[in-house]
């Protein structure tokens, strides 16, 4: 039994977004009362209000203010609303900018400099910076080598790290429940990033993953050089453009 989804999608694939939430509303059909979303797009220190929204204490104007929801926040609001209306219980997963911005500035040493009130919204640390294949992707994708980047990729592990962190506490305190975590693919692609900091922290979650992402190949894929990305793999068409 799985007990955990991770849906990679591309965050200006509006394909993938109407599959994310025809996913979701399914997944709440068929496990009424057992499904929670974690989402990438929402920070740790924002949960407060993401639960007032929720309960209905405010305004869909403040929420969307208050939470920093993304300038797209309209792809994801379709999740947002079906969790509101069905009662189940949103996760803002991810590290806030401002604490991100500091670790490119300076490396991940300053996160153990932070007030003990800030620190309850990140991860344990240390954090690990996972080396390997997910490093050399991360360095091909920046274009090469140098402090910079490392520096950025540091800032990409507090992500991972943040967000299998808020997973794994809230698998740990709602045992049973059927988690669905909306992310950029970068994060779970080849069951890295946040899926390989979620297996070291919580290995004995059940998980799966989606990569979903629009292909140049999508008319005749070449599934050989998809196949590793994820357990399903999701291509959408390149040419049709569609809002939802």
């Amino acid at each position: 039994m799985y007990y955990f989804l991770f849906f990679g999608e591309e965050h200006n694939d509006s394909i993938g977004h109407y599959l994310e939430a025809s996913l979701l509303k399914k997944l709440a059909a068929n496990y009424p009362n057992q499904v929670a979303l974690t989402m990438e797009m929402f920070h740790t220190d924002v949960q407060p209000i993401i639960n007032e929204y929720l309960q209905g204490f405010i305004s869909e104007k403040n929420f969307i203010k208050e939470a920093r929801a993304w300038n797209n926040y309209k792809d994801y609001r379709p999740m947002v609303e079906l969790a509101k209306a069905q009662k189940f219980e949103v996760i803002g997963a991810n590290a806030a900018a401002r604490y991100s911005n500091a670790v490119t500035r300076s490396g991940l040493q300053i996160l153990a400099d932070l007030p003990a009130s800030s620190k309850q919204f990140l991860p344990p640390l240390p954090i690990d910076t996972l080396t390997g294949r997910y490093y050399e992707k991360f360095i091909d994708l920046l274009g090469g080598h140098g402090m910079g980047p490392m520096k950025v990729y540091q800032s990409q592990n507090f992500w991972d790290a943040t967000m299998a962190w808020s997973i794994a506490k809230f698998a740990k305190a709602n045992k049973g429940k059927k988690i669905f975590q909306v992310n950029g693919r970068f994060h779970s692609d080849e069951r890295l990033g946040t899926y390989a900091q979620l297996q070291k922290i919580a290995p004995k979650l059940n998980v799966l993953n989606i990569s979903c992402f629009s292909a140049d190949d999508f008319a005749n894929p070449n599934w050989e050089k998809h196949q590793a990305l994820g357990d399903y793999v999701i291509l959408t068409d390149p040419s049709v453009k569609r809002t939802f």
